[in-house]
Order: structure tokens, then sequence, then C-alpha cells
């Protein structure tokens, strides 16, 4: 089956096919004629002759830190989603928080290998931006926030701040596990809201009593680990992640801590474990697969109109309050 044997049993013309085939204007009368064919037929157009038409391959590449994340799984459904309909398919590549790894995919992308790209960027180093200015193709930024460049990142020093001004309700004496501080998002901003929630309150924060973790559930019992053993006392911890969270929870029962009554813990980005841990996290909630929906989108616009708007996007967030915390 080709275009002409559509366009005969359709009763069209070739370029009428053509048109509908490649979304130019085709009266409502000939297009459901044309689709009843190709639906009937189960005809699929060649791919190869559209991207030759085109110069587009219909394909994104998507960049991710890792793959077992909750979030990143939320948002890659949301930029999944939008693509599938639109039109695109995805090329994930996983660089298991590896920046030389980011870098030879962000290299391998730029040149016309694809259509666009969603990097869902952790750390942006100086080689990044080099990168990123070379860049010939469509590329939005999730997760972080560059200025100058189309991005959709979260409110993460808003979503500290607020959280960490709940806590101040029932604690006076706090702990924090972080993350690394090239990390714009999740390590400085969340960092800085909770920090500067606790002055505004009056509460002062021990240098002791900060540790900076690694993303992950052992990472956060092991610096809880530490926090008891080597500045025991605080009343109310509060994780960069849920995930670390979870861990340091697990680490102060094995302690015989009683949560939240002795010491209140929370976390941030409303993972799915923390729903259904003992007693249940209470955290922040992100937008992570409206963020992904909001990437796809503005990748499609920016691949299919050359003039199209570059947005920098900050998405809001919702304080959950479950069981983790003192309620006032």
């Amino acid at each position: 089956m080709n275009i002409n044997e559509i366009a005969e049993l359709a009763g069209v013309s070739r370029a009428t096919v053509s048109r509908y085939l490649n979304n130019g204007y085709v009266s409502e009368e000939k297009k459901v004629r044309i689709r009843q064919v190709i639906e009937e037929t189960g005809y699929q157009p060649s791919s190869q002759a559209q991207m030759l038409r085109t110069k587009r391959t219909k394909l994104v590449g998507v960049i991710l830190p890792k793959i077992n994340s909750d979030t990143i799984s939320r948002e890659v459904a949301g930029i999944s989603e939008i693509l599938t309909q639109r039109g695109y398919q995805m090329i994930l590549a996983n660089t298991n928080n590896s920046v030389e790894e980011e870098l030879k995919y962000l290299s391998l992308f730029k040149d016309n290998q694809v259509d666009g790209v969603v990097f869902i960027a952790t750390i942006i180093t100086k080689k990044h931006k080099q990168m990123l200015k070379e860049y010939k193709v469509p590329i939005v930024i999730l997760g972080q926030h560059l200025e100058g460049y189309p991005c959709i990142y979260q409110d993460d020093y808003q979503a500290a701040y607020t959280l960490a001004e709940r806590l101040a309700q029932g604690g006076e004496n706090f702990a924090y596990i972080g993350v690394t501080e090239k990390d714009e998002a999740v390590g400085r901003r969340r960092r800085k809201g909770f920090e500067d929630a606790l002055r505004s309150k009056g509460i002062s924060i021990l240098p002791e009593r900060v540790r900076e973790g690694s993303f992950t559930m052992e990472s956060g019992y092991e610096k809880a680990r530490e926090l008891f053993e080597k500045a025991p006392g605080f009343d109310s911890l509060m994780c960069a992640t849920d995930t670390m969270a979870i861990g340091a929870m697990t680490y102060l029962k094995e302690m015989g801590v009683c949560i939240p009554v002795e010491v209140q813990v929370a976390g941030v980005g409303d993972g799915s474990l923390g729903k259904i841990v003992e007693p249940k996290l209470t955290t922040v909630h992100f937008f992570y697969k409206t963020s992904g929906r909001e990437a796809a989108s503005m990748l499609t616009d920016l691949i299919e109109n050359e003039g199209g708007i570059r947005k920098e996007i900050k998405m809001g967030c919702e304080i959950v309050l479950r069981n983790s915390h003192r309620a006032k």
C-alpha cells in the first residue's frame, strides 16, 4: 500500500493525501475519507520518506540522571505522554549521575541526531554551559533554572522554607541532611530555604547538625547515624529528599526513637514510599508529571515553530502533612 493507492481509494489527489499526512490543510470531508481508508488498510507512512521531506527524525533525546527514581519516572511519564500525542518517540539516555556521561550524551544529540532534547539536569558545570552554547537543536532543561535557556524547574527554596516553618511550630533543635551544593536546586536552594525559615523564627542551626548525603536511603541512614552519635539532642530532622528521610527514619526507629514524639522527620518530593512507611512521611509535593508534560510541550513547540517562545517556568508546590511531624 502506498500514497497513490490511498489517494485512489479515498477519491482524492495524491497531493491531498500528502497534505493530510503532513498536517497541512485538508477539508473535513476529505479528511474523513482519507482517515477511513488508512484505518481500513492499516497504512503506515514511511518514516524515512517523512524524514527526507521534513528533515526531522521525530525522535527526542531525554537525558536523565538515573532510572530508579520516583521523581524521574514521574517526569518521564509526563514527557512520554506529550511526545506520543505529538507523534514523537523518545530515546532515553541514563547517565547514572555521571557528569562525563551527561556531556557525552549532550554531545551525541547536539548535531541533529534528534529533533530536540529534554535535559533532566542536576549539576550544571562550565562544561555544560559551553556545550549548551554550541547546541544546534532545541533543548529544554528540566529540574534546574538556567537563565537564558528554556527550562522548567521547581520552587525548591519556597518548598523548603514553608516546610521548615511548619516544623518550627513543633520543634526547637534542628538537624538537616542535604546533598552537595553543586546541585543548585536540591542542594543549595533547599538548604537555604530551610535555614532562612528557621532564622526567621529565631532558631539557630548548629553546623555539626548539618550533613551532606547522596540521594539514597543508605545515605540517609548513615547520615542519621552520624547525627545521632556525634550531634545528639535534636528533636527535628528535615531531609532534602524523601528517600534520605526514609533512610533516616529507619535508623532512628532501630535506635528506639519514637517518631514524631521524640524526633519529627520530614522530606521533600512526595514519593510513593513516603505514603506507606510508618509513620507516613510529612513532605512537599512537586508536580513532577506536569513538569514533564510542560517540558515536552515547550520542546515540541520549539521544534515545530522556529520562532517558538523560550520560557522559564517555575512550578508550584504543596505541603503534605502526614504523621511524621508534631502537630501543634
